[in-house]
């Protein structure tokens, strides 16, 4: 098991500058980049001799499975139902491609990190710029989680209607069911002991039950739709986009960085396939998580824009609080709300594992200790990115905002440009004709998308224009 890239390293070798005397070298401990974070412990009855291909396929299919699930209904709004599932399935086809120039890329120069990579092909620069993506990246995500799961639980409040969250359903409204307190109980009681978890296997057996919880909203919004469906209450989809004029064209590119985000797992590759028992399984893994979000991705954006069309919300949770007009509306509102809320307190640590790391190597490069061996400093940097991701989650007022902005600048790169600059870059001469094409066609496609999306939602913030997605 080694160290996510991002992580400092400590090699004797590497640290010309440090003068030491042979007794002191001697007993120097070496920590590299395939230190486990938790070291093996040799006829101990807790040995870690590995993780396992399926714990491995759900702690990436968890990463993959986040917050973004819940803005794809919503996409289908502005793209149609059409489009949207080939854009889905479009993105997921170059997210694979991207993994595989990470992996490709890694062998030469024994890389077994993302930070690593980008190290090999831009130096420290390079580096730095991939934890700090890393890390805005995922501070965005885990703040959508908490907004999200806030919403859920404690409401909120959009355009003038309120949304109900389950408490005050359950209990009417009270000082203890406010947003503030609700979250504050959730960091306190679930995000810091799940953070506090060292090593990504040890977490193999919450994410299978994240991927289940999802499993059990799609079912449910499947059941319904099918349901209506039979009965004749639900009109036909719109297949394309509206297109009236020339701001209804640049609303599309809005729908991008919602899709990008969907799928950036990139950051914990590495991390998960250097815990492998087998580390060559690294890449049929991500192939079968890849297809196994996919079909999760498309099942979803299906059945939640047929059964709520043109008032999906950018959070279809919301819309999971009226009458449905079904059996037990209201039991099942409540279990697919309850069900989504767990399955994101779920997914919440794995993104954090790697926010953590991202954010010491940024910061606290230059230590001699690493993260995992210096409680003081990993306590440190563990409550600090949660009392930020806490804070943002109470002042940033939508969820699809937050999607937008962090999909459309540090994902992007994360996901995208990086990986293809490293094959544009080709420090080891292995890239074929086929993969710089495919590498320069992703950067432009990626930066225009991502500055038409940037730019139109700059627009409506600041012209303060009612949203058309939530």
């Amino acid at each position: 098991m080694t160290i996510q890239a991002e992580t400092h390293q400590i090699k004797k070798h590497k640290h010309p500058s440090r003068k030491h005397s042979k007794k002191k070298d001697s007993v120097t401990v070496s920590v590299n980049e395939k230190s486990p974070l938790i070291p093996k412990k040799k006829g101990a009855h807790n040995e870690f001799n590995g993780a396992s291909m399926s714990g491995a396929v759900m702690n990436l299919s968890t990463t993959i499975i986040g917050a973004g699930i819940m803005a794809l209904p919503a996409t289908m709004k502005v793209l149609g139902l059409g489009l949207g599932i080939a854009v889905i399935i479009l993105v997921a086809v170059l997210s694979e491609a991207t993994v595989r120039i990470l992996l490709k890329y890694s062998r030469p120069g024994g890389t077994d990190s993302y930070g690593g990579l980008m190290g090999d092909a831009f130096g420290e620069v390079g580096k730095k710029m991939l934890q700090a993506c890393v890390v805005i990246n995922n501070i965005g995500v885990l703040v959508i989680y908490m907004i999200i799961i806030g919403d859920v639980v404690a409401g909120s409040s959009l355009n003038g209607v309120h949304h109900p969250g389950l408490l005050e359903g359950w209990f009417g409204p009270h000082w203890w069911t406010g947003r503030i307190l609700v979250l504050l109980l959730t960091t306190l009681c679930v995000f810091v002991p799940l953070a506090s978890l060292k090593r990504m296997d040890s977490l193999s057996v919450t994410s299978g039950l994240a991927v289940a919880l999802a499993v059990v909203f799609l079912i449910i919004t499947a059941g319904i739709a099918i349901f209506k469906m039979a009965s004749g209450t639900l009109q036909m989809p719109r297949l394309l986009p509206e297109i009236t004029d020339v701001n209804s064209v640049w609303n599309l590119f809005t729908a991008v960085p919602v899709l990008v985000t969907a799928y950036i797992c990139h950051f914990n590759v590495h991390s998960i396939g250097n815990e492998l028992e087998n580390p060559s399984l690294i890449e049929p893994i991500v192939q079968i998580s890849l297809v196994l979000c996919t079909i999760v991705y498309i099942m979803t954006s299906f059945f939640g824009f047929i059964l709520f069309g043109d008032a999906t919300m950018g959070d279809i949770l919301q819309n999971f609080d009226s009458d449905l007009g079904v059996p037990f509306s209201i039991e099942l509102n409540d279990i697919v709300r309850v069900s989504y809320a767990l399955h994101l307190m779920l997914v919440f640590p794995l993104v954090f594992y790697a926010l953590r790391l991202n954010t010491d190597g940024l910061f606290f490069g230059s230590s001699e200790v690493p993260l995992e061996l210096d409680n003081k400093r990993f306590a440190i940097v563990s409550v600090g990115l949660l009392s930020v991701i806490y804070l943002g989650a109470n002042f940033i007022p939508s969820a699809w905002d937050a999607f937008q902005f962090t999909g459309a600048t540090a994902a992007v790169c994360i996901g995208f440009i990086f990986p293809a600059s490293i094959a544009i870059r080709d420090v080891y001469g292995i890239a074929t004709k086929g993969d710089k094409i495919l590498a320069v066609l992703m950067i432009c496609i990626a930066v225009f998308a991502n500055v038409v999306a940037i730019y139109s939602d700059a627009y409506a913030l600041f012209k303060k224009t009612p949203s058309t997605r939530a």
